[in-house]
């Protein structure tokens, strides 16, 4: 069984830093999006972490666990949301209290995505894939990353309905700052194997293959056995994104996800955009999808909003998923079943 937390309105968000703080050159990001989400009624707390940064960490890794743990704890904490993600999230795992986390939203991408399906696999408690904390400090939110607070305010037996965005953002340029934090200029376009057009439906479950795949193996990372214990055995809707690898790095990482049984049941997969995808020796992307689609026989949905290459939406890793994708564009409705 999934448990669904609710985001209240005035909920207090607690803000600490499980993989990478913020230099102090950069602190006015936190203070901006401290502001924003005050200005919309809610209470921010932060912790110690989030201010420091030093050999890819905010801090210890002890350190850091004690500070989650501490909110993971604190029932006056209704959400978490890191500032942003990082390198060695997956350090503190290990010391992490699973058994007395309370049920509350924890909310990220990138780094972060480690910590969320490792809280989903070992607790059944629902983790949300989307936005960072640095990433709601505009003026406004473009449409498709405003949808995370409708998303974690829906109660469990009911749904949420979310569309692909209109436009994505190529590349980061922080020297000129959009009032909606990124700069949308290219048309967003869903792609399919072997259909164009195709629905999907199953259970969400996925982040970032750089650091998830490293799960592979270790007490974090038994997806067979969540998947028979909390899911009933209904088939996994595998959303992931490519930060940093290769194209063969990431086919070798998809096959060991195979070869650990993480798509023994599943749908299909979503993949989001990204710039890593380039060719190796004239292996593409396109072909590793190709092959992955004829390996599993489902379906494949690739340049969805999901990762590095903004706006994204916001998965719920446990919610039973409807995608279906037409021309290029998409509607993704997420039901809060248990």
């Amino acid at each position: 069984m999934i448990r669904y937390p609710f985001l209240n309105e005035g909920a207090t968000i607690g803000v600490t830093a499980p993989s990478s703080g913020v230099k102090a050159e950069l602190h006015q990001l936190l203070r901006l999006s401290f502001e924003r989400l005050e200005a919309q009624g809610f209470h921010v707390v932060s912790g110690e972490t989030i201010w420091t940064q030093n050999k890819a960490k905010s801090s210890p890794a002890i350190v850091r666990a004690n500070e989650l743990n501490k909110m993971m704890r604190d029932e006056q904490i209704g959400m978490i949301i890191p500032p942003w993600g990082g390198e060695l999230l997956i350090e503190i795992l290990e010391h992490l209290d699973f058994a007395h986390f309370k049920s509350k939203w924890v909310l990220g991408y990138s780094d972060t995505s480690t910590l969320l399906l490792a809280i989903t696999v070992k607790t059944g408690i629902a983790t949300a894939h989307g936005a960072n904390l640095v990433d709601l400090r505009g003026e406004f939110s473009d449409e498709t990353t405003a949808k995370w607070k409708a998303a974690l305010a829906t109660k469990t037996g009911g749904s949420i309905i979310q569309y692909s965005s209109e436009t994505y953002q190529k590349e980061w340029n922080h020297s000129a700052p959009s009032p909606c934090v990124f700069h949308l200029t290219e048309q967003t376009y869903w792609k399919a194997v072997p259909d164009a057009d195709v629905t999907i439906q199953g259970r969400l479950l996925g982040g970032c293959v750089d650091v998830i795949r490293h799960l592979i193996g270790t007490p974090f990372g038994d997806v067979p056995q969540f998947q028979r214990r909390s899911l009933h055995n209904e088939p996994i809707l595998w959303y992931l994104e490519n930060c940093e690898l290769s194209t063969t790095d990431l086919r070798r990482s998809l096959v060991q996800m195979k070869l650990a049984g993480w798509f023994d049941n599943c749908s299909g997969l979503l993949f989001g955009r990204s710039p890593a995808n380039q060719p190796v020796d004239n292996y593409t992307v396109k072909d590793m999808y190709r092959e992955l689609h004829e390996e599993l026989q489902v379906p494949i949905i690739y340049d969805i909003d999901c990762g590095h290459m903004p706006p994204q939406l916001t998965f719920i890793n446990g919610a039973y998923a409807e995608v279906k994708v037409k021309d290029g564009k998409a509607v993704v409705k997420q039901s809060f079943k248990q």
